[in-house]
């Protein structure tokens, strides 16, 4: 392994508007940024952490600046997944090592995780928790939209939620995303609604440790796991209460978790899903890469940002598609010799 050159910094990435989800209001979103050099080259990665684990851009930093001079002795994808444990810290630095990889290699990291070349997704778009009238409207804003997600939050207006955005926009697919907010009566309440309004999927709808709720529970909708899907350990205690798996790569700890939580799903008999912490567009590139494996992609972060990179990931039709020039191409320019 030859020696890297660590740079990390956090930047701040103001919303477009407030969004709301159970227990949490976002207005700015911190993300960490790690740029790794080697060798004339630089690959980068972005993470947005964990929130409801603490796991900030303060704290990734400070993993980050702990290791940085194992890190730049020379570090590997494959001695990363035991250096860090699943989360932002990880994620950075594995994307980061994925575009160095793929620079040096001339290979672009599609290429490298032995995919077929990328093609566009169909993503979804979300609505934040609000009311009904504000996400109706919300979901006609999403013109292009073919497929919407709603933060619920356990509330009885919930009902009213769904109605109202399902009224609007009676022709997209439609999810619902709990994030850990509802009881089993709250739940088994709302589902006749959800029903009756042609929902497709429902996520994580109990907290974290409380999965018994779901024993027995007789939804005729998908349950998806996200909060207790953390990484690919999580796995086995998830099969026969969850249908659908939500990998984000903030969660796992970055691309190389992803694939292998992804393709042990599909070996499950489990459906995927490729989710976000909301980002910029530099975050969507490797998750872009995972949904290529998942039957549902929810990675619309850069659409809540009042400003994005350069260049971002295209949003047209409701799908979405990632240039190789923005991460993980094998055609980026060699860094300038000094």
């Amino acid at each position: 392994m030859e020696p890297l050159i660590l740079h990390a910094e956090i930047q701040h990435w103001p919303l477009v508007k407030p969004f709301r989800i159970t227990g949490y209001t976002f207005e700015v979103m911190d993300v960490l940024v790690v740029r790794l050099e080697g060798q004339g080259r630089e690959g980068r990665g972005e993470a947005a952490g964990v929130y409801y684990k603490e796991d900030d851009a303060a704290s990734m930093m400070r993993q980050i600046l702990s290791l940085k001079p194992r890190i730049e002795a020379g570090l590997s994808r494959e001695s990363l997944q035991t250096l860090l444990p699943p989360g932002g810290a990880r994620n950075a630095l594995d994307c980061a090592l994925w575009d160095l990889e793929a620079q040096l290699g001339a290979l672009a990291a599609w290429q490298l995780a032995d995919l077929p070349k990328p093609r566009p997704l169909l993503t979804t778009f979300t609505c934040s928790a609000d009311q009904p009238e504000k996400m109706a409207a919300a979901a006609v804003g999403y013109t292009d939209a073919r497929a919407i997600k709603l933060k619920l939050t356990g509330e009885p207006v919930d009902a009213a939620r769904v109605r109202a955005v399902r009224e609007a926009r009676p022709d997209v697919w439609l999810g619902v995303d709990g994030n850990q907010g509802f009881t089993r009566a709250s739940l088994e309440q709302l589902l006749p609604v959800l029903t009756e309004s042609g929902v497709a999927l429902v996520e994580q709808p109990f907290p974290i440790g409380e999965e018994v709720l779901l024993d027995r529970l007789q939804s005729p909708i998908p349950i998806a796991a996200d909060e207790s899907a953390q990484c690919l350990a999580d796995l086995p205690a998830l099969r026969g209460r969850f249908n659908v798996l939500n990998i984000k790569l903030d969660k796992c700890g970055g691309l190389t978790e992803g694939l292998a939580m992804a393709r042990a799903a599909r070996e499950a008999g489990m459906d995927t899903m490729v989710g976000n912490m909301i980002g910029t567009s530099l975050a969507m590139a490797p998750a872009f890469l995972l949904g290529q494996l998942c039957n549902v992609v929810d990675l619309d972060g850069p659409d809540f940002l009042q400003l994005d990179r350069d260049p971002p990931v295209s949003y047209c039709q409701g799908l979405i598609l990632c240039p190789e020039t923005l991460w993980g191409g094998a055609g980026a320019p060699a860094l300038p010799r000094i």
